[in-house]
């Protein structure tokens, strides 16, 4: 599109900026509930709260607690949770044989949340690493992260969550083939309306260490993730990964980490009309957090902008840990 505009002073971009009426009405892009998805942790025990120190405000939670939480976004109106699980470190092995345990922390929390909370949709995170003693996404064999038996480990995770009622799989392994090995295997076992929300593009990022801490994963891991995640300094691939995970079965599709990466999201938007999602990491989250407390910016503007760009760079909704305080700004008319 060529915009068609007069000279100054016959055009006054200010006009339009003069009070919030006009603003409002001139404004391109908004900012919905509906676009927010909220990841939560889950750990073992009853009625416990862990708070997590290099995520303020963000604790894990005991599966009653989590509950209770998904119970708080069905309220704000928050469409849909992510669980991610902390693991005991007796139960994190080599084969990482706890991912598909039907009775996983992952699966009990499920169960528990569809029976409060049927009509909330609950995503999964579908890799390896909370479970394994290397702390890698993938299967581990004399150092070498191992592609296709990851496979056929994270299909059976995906029947395990599809089992237990989940309603949207998150790979997030970075494996080659893998959506469409878990497509093939939902359809074949009845799970033919189990979304895959891909994480499609997910970079080798320094922004997910607060994650790891999260989720136990951090001082497990041996070496980096730089074989199977992507090198921050490309674009194009990120195109071709999208393209073959639409191909092979993916309903919507993931840039991961969010704000660094805003380029790729309207590359891929632009480029296929997909759903299209950004996770706002833990360490963009952190960030925010920080400076805010300790003065440095207003963290309630920068927050909001911040969802913002995501929007503004073409994306259909964001996981992020700001979800709970964005709906209820929303819901009172911020």
């Amino acid at each position: 599109m060529t915009p068609t505009i007069g000279q100054y002073p016959a055009a006054r971009f200010r006009r339009l900026r003069k009070s919030d009426a006009l603003r409002r009405l001139a404004q391109e892009n908004a900012l919905s509930v509906n676009d927010l998805i909220w990841p939560m942790f889950v750990r073992d025990g009853v009625n416990i709260t862990d708070p997590i120190a290099s995520m303020p405000g963000v604790s894990r939670l005991s599966v009653d607690l989590i509950v209770k939480q998904a119970e708080t976004a069905a309220t704000l109106g928050i469409p849909a949770i992510c669980l991610f699980p902390y693991t005991d470190p007796d139960k994190r092995t080599e084969d990482c044989a706890e991912a598909w345990n039907p009775s996983n922390l992952a699966n009990t929390a499920i169960r528990a949340i569809k029976a409060a909370v049927p009509h909330i949709a609950v995503m999964t995170d579908v890799a390896l690493d909370p479970y394994n003693i290397n702390g890698h996404d993938g299967l581990v064999r004399n150092g070498i992260i191992l592609n296709d038996e990851t496979i056929e480990a994270l299909v059976k995770m995906s029947l395990a969550q599809a089992e237990a009622g989940a309603d949207i799989l998150g790979p997030s392994d970075m494996m080659d083939g893998r959506i469409g090995a878990m497509r093939a295997a939902l359809e074949m076992s009845g799970h033919r309306d189990v979304a895959i929300l891909s994480y499609a593009a997910k970079y080798a990022s320094a922004f997910y260490g607060p994650f790891r801490d999260a989720v136990g994963a951090g001082s497990r891991l041996v070496g980096d993730k730089k074989t199977y995640q992507m090198n921050p300094a490309n674009t194009d691939e990120a195109l071709r990964l999208v393209q073959r995970d639409l191909t092979e079965g993916a309903d919507m599709v993931m840039v991961k980490p969010g704000m660094p990466y805003l380029d790729i999201c309207r590359r891929v938007k632009d480029a296929f009309g997909a759903p299209t999602y950004a996770y706002q990491v833990s360490g963009e989250y952190a960030m925010i957090m920080a400076a805010a407390q300790n003065g440095w910016i207003d963290g309630e503007k920068a927050m909001l902008e911040s969802m913002m760009a995501f929007r503004r760079a073409g994306c259909d909704g964001v996981l992020t840990y700001f979800a709970p305080r964005v709906a209820q700004i929303l819901h009172n008319g911020g």
